[in-house]
């Protein structure tokens, strides 16, 4: 089984972040890209906002991240 934990925490404002995290969910390894909120009591929870896709799919992802930067430089 995959090492779990979470990668990053980036501040998206207003009390979010969107967590990068390797996850396990039903005996599967999934990375995982989420936008979590602070609740009342200042606790970081999820929110349905997020993509968990295969490890498998990781590279491909990396790439049309790399040629997003192209586009937008």
């Amino acid at each position: 089984m995959a090492k779990t934990g979470i990668i990053r925490d980036i501040d998206k404002g207003r009390g979010e972040v969107i967590r990068v995290e390797i996850s396990e969910y039903k005996g599967q390894t999934f990375f995982n890209i989420r936008v979590w909120y602070t609740d009342p009591n200042g606790e970081l929870k999820p929110t349905q906002k997020g993509i968990a896709i295969a490890p498998a799919l990781v590279g491909d992802l990396k790439e049309a991240i790399e040629e997003a930067k192209r586009w937008l430089a």
